[in-house]
């Protein structure tokens, strides 16, 4: 199937590593063009070097206001466009409510939520009909994650603003989407599951909540978000997509 990518141009944030790398690599792999953007510079350097010439690197802080319109003006200055932009934020600090202290949470709102709102308004001004803004979420949006209290509190707020945008963007052929990964098999998660007491013992209690008895790989999590990008999707939008397996029970 032709997703219709070759010569799109996007910008992937958070895409030195995990999620964001995989898709990258999916969108360049079929034909797209794609700035890179993290915070570590040398990872992102590298990971540019893998996918070749139609990924350039950009280093940038989320949390950054003026990092949104450097990334769409990078991205028209090297390929000539601007069709869409994956927000892919790095997961907040662990911890439960007991445990995470207002730092914390003031950090992890300027990067992962106001970060994000920051890149998509941004974005949604950029784009024209058939230009999609995509977000990273988690399972978090529909059911809470133990030890992860900062991003249970966060994320179905980005998924509602997601959802807003899509009302407001809509009429002028923007698309906006939302993919709800839970366990996918990156260094993040097997972070999570090293802080069990016994991580082995940890992980198949995981794989057998999941219908498909097994994590996801960053490889189908990247193929999902490329088409959900692509404009072979281009009649998809306002939707929160689990990424997990089956592991969500409800429909």
């Amino acid at each position: 199937m032709d997703l219709g990518l070759k010569d799109r141009v996007y910008v992937v944030t958070g895409a030195s590593r995990g999620l964001g790398l995989a898709a990258a690599r999916e969108l360049v792999a079929d034909g797209a063009k794609v700035i890179l953007t993290a915070r570590d510079e040398k990872a992102l350097t590298a990971a540019a070097g893998e996918l070749g010439p139609n990924a350039v690197p950009l280093a940038a802080d989320n949390a950054d206001p003026a990092a949104a319109a450097r990334l769409v003006e990078e991205a028209r200055a090297r390929f000539g466009r601007f069709d869409g932009i994956l927000i892919s934020v790095g997961g907040p600090a662990a911890g439960g409510s007991a445990d995470n202290t207002d730092e914390q949470w003031r950090d992890a709102f300027e990067s992962v939520f106001l970060g994000a709102v920051r890149l998509a308004r941004t974005a949604a001004d950029s784009l024209a009909d058939g230009g999609v803004i995509g977000f990273v979420l988690s399972a978090s949006v529909h059911e809470p994650i133990p030890g992860l209290t900062i991003s249970n509190g966060l994320r179905p707020g980005l998924a509602g603003y997601a959802k807003s945008l899509a009302e407001e963007v809509g009429p002028r052929g923007i698309r906006v989407i939302g993919l709800l990964p839970s366990r996918i098999d990156t260094d993040r998660v097997r972070y999570l599951d090293s802080l069990a007491d016994d991580p082995a013992a940890a992980r198949t209690a995981q794989e057998g909540r999941i219908p498909l008895r097994r994590y996801g790989t960053p490889e189908e999590f990247g193929r999902t978000a490329a088409f959900l990008l692509s404009p072979a999707a281009s009649y998809i939008t306002g939707v929160m997509l689990p990424v997990d397996g089956g592991a969500r029970h409800g429909f």
